[in-house]
C-alpha cells in the first residue's frame, strides 16, 4: 500500500484526537445488540493514536480481552467534485470492523499494517457522519502474533501468547480522511542502481483507468533531474547522489496520471549479501545498534513524533547506524525518518511467538510441537504469506531497508518447521527479489539441530550465554558463544552472521562491587564479552543489542515490571553501559564511517 501522501491532487485530513470509547459488554455483545447502528451508551474519552490499556486507571481496561469500541463524528470536505473520499488507518491491532454511519465498510486482520476504505458514495459532501471501529485484541493461532484463549476461576477470558512483549491493542497510528481523483496511481515501485556517477532509476507504475503516465524525477532541493512517459521506464540521473547510511539522500518519482500527481520518494543505493559481507553501494556494512519495541509510557504503542524524534536523537548520540523493527512493522512515520536520517532497518514481519518451545527450553518441561494442526497450520501460513506481501508492499521503496526477517524466534529445528518456512522465503524473493531474507534464530535452534538455514542469506542470532545459559559465568559464556560462531561457519560457509539479539536484564541503580547479574556492572561485562567475541570474526557482521528501552511484557517470575535488557529505561535514562558502548560505537563509526 502507498504511503500516505500531500500533493496538488490529494488532500490529507486527520482524524486523530480524543474519541469515545467503550468496552464491549460481553462476548462480543456490541456486534450481536449492533453498537454500530447508533451512538455508544455509555463511551469514555480514549486519546487516538494510544494503546488503550495504559491511559485510564481501570484495571478492567488495562486487561480487557474481547472487542473494544471507538467512535467520532467526522465532517466531510464541502467540495469533492469527482474525486474520491477514502479513510486511511495506520494500524488497529490486532483485528478492525469499521462502520460509517451503521455500514461496513473495511475488516483488517494484522495489527501492524495499514488499511483504507473508499467512503465516497455513503457520505454527502459538506455533512459529517459517524465512524465507528470495533477493535479485537484477540489472538490465535491462526493470527500473527499467534496465541490461544483461557478463562480464569471466574470464567473470563485470559488471552496466552508466547512473545514476550504486552499485548497492547488499540488504534494506535494515525487515522486519516483523504481525497484523490477517481482514476489515481495506486501503486509504484522503485528500483535503483548506479553505474559511475549515473543513477539509474527503473520504475513500474499501476494506475488503473489513466490514459496517460509519465514520471519526474526532483532531486532534494525539488530541482529536476530527469523525466520519462509511460506506466513503466527508467530514468538516468547524472551525476547522482547516492543514499548512504548516515547520509540519508532522497529523490522524488512525481508520478502523474491524468489528474492525480504521487510523490514517491526514494534513494538511490544498492545491496547485496557476497563472501560472508553485506554490502551497500558495493562497501561493507556493519550494524551498530539494537532491537526496538514502539513501547511507551501510558501510551504504550502508540505512535508520537515527539518520542521518535527523541528516540532517534539517542540512538545517534550514541553512534547506533541502524536498528530491527522487533517484531512487527513499525508505523511509516518512522520508516520515514530512518530514510530521512540515513540509519538502517532490519524490517521485521509479526511473526513472533511460533515456538511453543521456548517455554519448555527456558523453564524446563515436555516441549510440544509448533507447526502442527492443532497450533500453527496452513491457515496460520496463508496469514503468514499474506502479511509479507502486505509489508513488502509497504516498505520495498524504502532505502534505509536493507534486509527482511520473516520471523523472530521460531521452532527451526523440525522438518515440519522447513514445510512452513519454504514457501514463505519464496513469497518473500518473489515480492522483493533485490533484498536478503533472513529470520532471527532463537538459541534452542543451534547448528547441530537447524533445519531451514540454507534457505536464507544472513544468519541472524538471537544469543544470551550469560544469562539465560551460564548465567553469571562469562568465562563459560564466552567459551560456548565462540563454539556455536564456529558451528556456524561450517554449517553455512558464505554466509554474514548478524547478532540481533543479546544482553542481560539490568536493573537501573543496582550497582555491585562483586558484578553480579541485575546489575548495571554485569551489564556492562556480559556486553563487553560479546563485543571482544565479535571482532575476533571477519565472517560476524554486526551488533544489535536487546534492547534499545526497557519495555512493558505480560506479568511473570522473570519479568519484574517488564522487561529490562534496556541500554536505557523505557523512561529513556541510560543506563551505565549506555556510556560503555557509546564509546565503542563512536569510535568504530570513526573508523568505518557511519
Amino acid at each position: 500500500m502507498l504511503p500516505l501522501r500531500q500533493s496538488v491532487s490529494r488532500d490529507i485530513r486527520s482524524l486523530d484526537g480524543v474519541w469515545r470509547f467503550q468496552l464491549d459488554a460481553g462476548e462480543d455483545a456490541g456486534l450481536e445488540e449492533r453498537w454500530f447502528d447508533a451512538p455508544l451508551s455509555a463511551p469514555r474519552p480514549m486519546p487516538v493514536p494510544a494503546s488503550y490499556n495504559d491511559v485510564t486507571t481501570d484495571v478492567e481496561v488495562h486487561d480487557h480481552v474481547g472487542l473494544a469500541w471507538y467512535e467520532r463524528d467526522v465532517v466531510v470536505p464541502g467540495r469533492l467534485g469527482d474525486d474520491r473520499l477514502l479513510l486511511r488507518f495506520g494500524s488497529v491491532t490486532h483485528r478492525a470492523r469499521v462502520w460509517v454511519d451503521g455500514t461496513e465498510v473495511a475488516t483488517h486482520t494484522g495489527g501492524y499494517l495499514p488499511f483504507e476504505a473508499d467512503i465516497t458514495d455513503l457520505v454527502e459532501a459538506g455533512g459529517t457522519f459517524r465512524l465507528t471501529v470495533a477493535v479485537d485484541n484477540r489472538l490465535t493461532w491462526q493470527t500473527l502474533p499467534p496465541g490461544y484463549l483461557t478463562e480464569d476461576s471466574r470464567g473470563r477470558r485470559v488471552q496466552r501468547y508466547y512473545h514476550d512483549f504486552f499485548n497492547y491493542a488499540g488504534i494506535h497510528r494515525s487515522v486519516s480522511l483523504y481525497t484523490r481523483p477517481a482514476v489515481a496511481v495506486s501503486d509504484v515501485t522503485v528500483t535503483t542502481g548506479y553505474e559511475g556517477t549515473t543513477g539509474r532509476v527503473s520504475y513500474a507504475v499501476a494506475a488503473e483507468g489513466a490514459s496517460e503516465v509519465s514520471v519526474v524525477v526532483l532531486d532534494a532541493e525539488g530541482r529536476e533531474v530527469g523525466r520519462a512517459r509511460g506506466a513503466r521506464g527508467e530514468v538516468a540521473i547524472p551525476v547522482v547522489t547516492l543514499w548512504r547510511p548516515g547520509r540519508g539522500y532522497l529523490y522524488t518519482l512525481e508520478v502523474h496520471a491524468d489528474a492525480d500527481v504521487y510523490p514517491q520518494r526514494f534513494g538511490v543505493r544498492t545491496v547485496e549479501v557476497r563472501d560472508s559481507q553485506l554490502l551497500i553501494n558495493g562497501e561493507p556494512f556493519y550494524f551498530r545498534g539494537y532491537g526496538r519495541h514502539e513501547d511507551n509510557l501510558i501510551r504504550g504503542k502508540g505512535h508520537d513524533d515527539v518520542l521518535m524524534v527523541h528516540d532517534f536523537e539517542l540512538m545517534e548520540w550514541q553512534g547506533a547506524n541502524s536498528f530491527r523493527t522487533s517484531h512487527y512493522p513499525y508505523a511509516e512515520e518512522v520508516m520515514d525518518h530512518a530514510d530521512e536520517r540515513g540509519l538502517v532497518v532490519i524490517d521485521e514481519t509479526a511473526a513472533v511467538g511460533l515456538n511453543v518451545g521456548i517455554a519448555a527450553g527456558i523453564l524446563g518441561g515436555q516441549s510440544q510441537p509448533t507447526f502442527c494442526p492443532e497450533r500453527a497450520d496452513e491457515a496460520t501460513r496463508e496469514a503468514h504469506a499474506a502479511q509479507i506481501r502486505e509489508l513488502i508492499a509497504r516498505d520495498r521503496n524504502r532505502p534505509s531497508v536493507v534486509l527482511w526477517s520473516i520471523a523472530n524466534e521460531p521452532e527451526t529445528h523440525t522438518e515440519a518447521s522447513r514445510t512452513y518456512f519454504e514457501p514463505l522465503v519464496r513469497v518473500a524473493r518473489e515480492a522483493d527479489p533485490t533484498r536478503p531474507v533472513g529470520y532471527a534464530n532463537v538459541m534452542l535452534s543451534t547448528p547441530d539441530k537447524e533445519r531451514i538455514i540454507d534457505l536464507f542469506d544472513v544468519v541472524m542470532l538471537n544469543r544470551y550465554y550469560g544469562w539465560y545459559v551460564d548465567n553469571g559465568n562469562l568465562d563459560d559464556a564466552e567459551a560456548h558463544l565462540r563454539a556455536e560462531i564456529d558451528g556456524w561457519l561450517a554449517l553455512a560457509p558464505g554466509k554474514p552472521i548478524l547478532f540481533t539479539e543479546y544482553g542481560p536484564d539490568t536493573m537501573p541503580g543496582i550497582r555491585d562491587v562483586f558484578r553480579r547479574p541485575w546489575s548495571e556492572d554485569f551489564q556492562v561485562d556480559m556486553l563487553s564479552m560479546h563485543h571482544r567475541v565479535f571482532d575476533d570474526y571477519d565472517e560476524i557482521i554486526g551488533e544489535q543489542m536487546w534492547n534499545f528501552a526497557d519495555f512493558q511484557t505480560a506479568t511473570g517470575i522473570v519479568r519484574v515490571a517488564g522487561n529490562k535488557k534496556g541500554m536505557f529505561t523505557r523512561a529513556r535514562d541510560p543506563k551505565q553501559n549506555a556510556f560503555v558502548v557509546r564509546e565503542r560505537w563512536l569510535a568504530m563509526r570513526e573508523r568505518l564511517g557511519f
